[in-house]
């Protein structure tokens, strides 16, 4: 029997993948025979998040404005009865509930909390149990009071930046205006003819404004959406007269701007499924596997004549194609996966490390059932590797999900040409020939995925160390695609499970504190990807090392996320090639006891792990908590270790002890501030054949070595307003030279 994960049908409502109720699940079931029967019955019932910042529903506090009347909150003992019930329908008038009784803070109880809170938002325990004697209040009211005190910091903080994005909004779209009409009367200053036909740059300009339009409302949706106004998705009230009404200004979208009908994009994306299809069933002459690597390869030309495809070099500048496939097995049930694909948000979480920015620009057709059998949609992908030294590729592309049979479904990508022809030409570097995945439900909630990647993409200089790589397709291929799948799908089997072997979750004695714990890693790392990117969020600024390495330093202001300190944050990454196979090098550095080796922060102690938390088969895939002592301090530090493969990452920050160790008991993690620094460790994608045959790992060594990524990032002033100092640039760059330094020395690689 399958093991449905969602328990809910999938909704246009952005779910966290690490939200849904625990399952009672057998590991070493589940992971023994993906293809088998599963020999025990699966038991489904309501997992501890241990977070959620509420508690139970009588916890629940009413927020009340200062300047009101003084904040009141509700205990479980503060109210006495909900009434009688209504048993005549006739006397139901007459019968009224008891009102609930609630505390009233008096103006001096409020004046010595708002004293406090300028100095400590979040007051320990300590301060809780000190403040509540002398008011004359339960710790537990003082609590609440603090917690809906920074929720309304928090509410008046954000209306205010989406006020000033509104206000940057409508500027830039007076800027667009104003450029429209000085366009349309350009004229030659000598004659006084016009430049352009108006018609023309009328269509142009207003082309070009839809998609700025289009690409707008995505980012809007998300700040109405963190303000709790609708989710992600789904249309406002003011703007929605329901799927018709939806449906037809999509329609209108396409005919008025691109020149296509909607007919036509359905014929399209008909015809990419068909190809999906076959590319991902068929066998020789169209896919030749590699002798020496053991990758399947297209033969390209046998696709041409299999496909029809037409050669359009003529028309278009030079490209490269790059096509791959590779088939493998994911712990997750199909409904919850088919969802992570059609939903924006769950699909950018799913895959950190290649995704970073996403947008569904627009809904075509939305499907029917839950799973939204037949929906369409177009969207936008920047995907980036773990470095800026390689540069993002934008995509835009028609997603189009498709129930192929009882127990398959398809997820088909296709970039449509004049839905490109009326984008800016320097976004559009990459686009896509049908790709995607044929998804396929087994038992015991297992789905067998064959993933196809096929992109031609614009010819572009690529640094020298990562040229390889990425000019053979692994670095956005199918291989890449899919173990990180395995990797994700994994993690949240491990995060689920209620019956993890004491071996594997040391440190942490509830399964409330590991979920907390597990919540906080799984966000450093995506915060970590987010940071070390090409992507246009971040403007790199390239510096020189006194020995030598190409450092890129970024900054950014923090203003009033709770996940990150505030103020000024620096970035600082380089990359290195090492004669040293990556395996190798994962294990090095996720090692508590070799740490101070390298990290010169620890200034030669040794550190311990307090915690080990793990998070899928290989021993690779866990979160620790280390503590690191010294002569005058102590440091918990919170690292995160993954591996699959095609990639690996050690992520790490340090961690405030109180604040973690109440993670440790469950509480809520959401706003413990942490600022990941780490390492993203690749194959540098020459591949051969090994050296020797055995069947040992350590010494299935091949020619090729690795791709090292190492990333800093530190706080250079609590203040936002603050400018970035040359003394911090500086010090970041020493810490990267030197920290280098000690990997090579101790891998025994000065050379490389």
């Amino acid at each position: 029997m399958g093991v449905d994960m969602s328990n809910n049908p999938p909704s246009s409502r952005t779910k966290d993948f690490f939200s849904s109720p625990a399952l009672s699940l057998s590991l070493a079931g589940i992971f023994r025979d993906a293809g088998a029967a599963p020999t025990a019955s699966m038991e489904v019932e309501e997992g501890d998040e241990g977070s959620g910042g509420g508690g139970r529903k009588d916890d629940m506090v009413e927020i009340s404005s200062e300047n009101s009347e003084p904040l009141r909150s509700r205990s479980d003992d503060e109210f006495d009865g909900e009434g009688e019930p209504d048993d005549d329908g006739g006397d139901g008038d007459k019968k009224k509930k008891k009102r609930k009784k609630y505390h009233r803070h008096t103006a001096e109880q409020i004046r010595e909390m708002e004293s406090l809170f300028k100095e400590s938002p979040h007051p320990d325990e300590k301060q809780r149990q000190q403040l509540s004697k002398q008011l004359g209040l339960a710790p537990r009211q003082v609590k609440f009071w603090f917690q809906n005190r920074r929720t309304q910091i928090k509410a008046i903080q954000e209306r205010h930046e989406n006020s000033l994005l509104k206000t940057e909004m409508e500027k830039l779209r007076d800027e667009n205006k104003a450029m429209r009409e000085q366009i349309n009367k350009a004229a030659c200053p000598n004659c006084g003819t016009a430049t352009t036909s108006r018609e023309a740059a009328m269509t142009t300009e207003e082309q070009q404004l839809r998609i700025e339009n289009a690409r707008l409302k995505a980012e809007v949706e998300k700040l109405r959406a963190a303000l709790g106004k609708y989710t992600p998705g789904t249309s406002s009230p003011s703007c929605s007269a329901g799927n018709d009404q939806e449906n037809r200004s999509s329609l209108d979208f396409y005919t008025g701007i691109f020149g296509i009908e909607k007919t036509r994009i359905m014929e399209i994306v008909n015809q990419a499924m068909e190809e999906l299809t076959k590319m991902a069933t068929a066998g020789e002459p169209l896919w030749i596997r590699s002798v020496e690597t053991g990758r399947e390869i297209l033969n390209y030309d046998e696709y041409v004549k299999e496909f029809s495809i037409e050669n359009s070099s003529n028309v278009r500048p030079k490209r490269s194609i790059e096509a791959s496939r590779e088939t493998g097995v994911v712990f997750v049930d199909l409904p919850r996966l088919v969802q992570s694909f059609m939903d924006v948000n769950q699909w950018k979480e799913m895959f950190p490390g290649l995704i970073s920015k996403a947008a569904t620009v627009d809904v075509i057709s939305n499907g029917e059932g839950p799973n939204r059998n037949g929906a369409v949609q177009l969207m936008f992908a920047e995907l980036q590797m773990l470095t800026p030294m390689v540069p993002t590729r934008e995509v835009y592309f028609v997603r189009f999900c498709k129930q192929l049979s009882a127990e398959q479904w398809a997820i088909v990508d296709v970039s449509i040409e004049k839905v490109e022809d009326n984008i800016d030409a320097s976004l559009v570097k990459c686009r896509k020939r049908p790709s995607g995945c044929i998804i396929e439900d087994k038992s015991n909630g297992h789905c067998k995925v064959i993933w196809v990647e096929h992109l031609e993409c614009q010819k572009s200089t690529v640094h020298t160390m990562y040229r390889t790589i990425v000019n053979s397709g692994l670095a956005f291929g199918a291989r890449h695609w899919m173990a990180t799948l395995q990797l994700q799908c994994e993690r949240l089997v491990f995060f689920m499970a209620t019956n993890v072997p004491m071996k594997d979750s040391t440190g942490v004695a509830t399964l409330a504190g590991r979920k907390s714990i597990l919540k906080l890693a799984q966000r450093m790392t995506w915060s970590f990807c987010r940071a070390i990117g090409a992507s246009s969020y971040h403007t790199w600024t390239k510096v020189s090392s006194k020995t030598g390495e190409d450092i890129r330093v970024s900054s950014r202001k923090n203003l009033n996320d709770p996940g990150e300190p505030l103020g000024v944050i620096l970035c600082a990454v380089s990359s290195v090639w090492l004669p040293v196979s990556p395996h190798i090098i994962f294990d090095f550095l996720r090692d508590e006891a070799r740490r101070s080796e390298w990290d010169i922060m620890s200034n030669g102690g040794p550190a311990q792990s307090i915690a080990n938390l793990a998070k899928g088969q290989d021993r690779g895939n866990s979160v620790t908590i280390q503590t690191m002592k010294s002569k005058e301090n102590s440091m918990w530090i919170l690292q995160d270790g993954c591996t699959n493969g095609y990639e690996s990452m050690v992520v790490y920050a340090p961690v405030d002890i109180t604040g973690m160790q109440s993670v440790m008991t469950g509480c809520d993690s959401s706003n413990m501030a942490v600022l990941p620094s780490g390492f993203s460790i690749l194959p540098d994608g020459i591949e051969s054949r090994p050296l020797v045959i055995t069947s040992r790992q350590e010494e299935k060594s091949t020619e090729g070595g690795s791709l090292l990524t190492i990333a800093f990032q530190i706080l250079t002033n609590t203040s936002p307003t603050a400018k970035l100092s040359v003394e911090s640039v500086e010090s970041v760059n020493t810490l990267i030279s030197c920290t280098l330094r000690n990997i090579k020395t101790s891998l025994q690689c000065e050379d490389g």
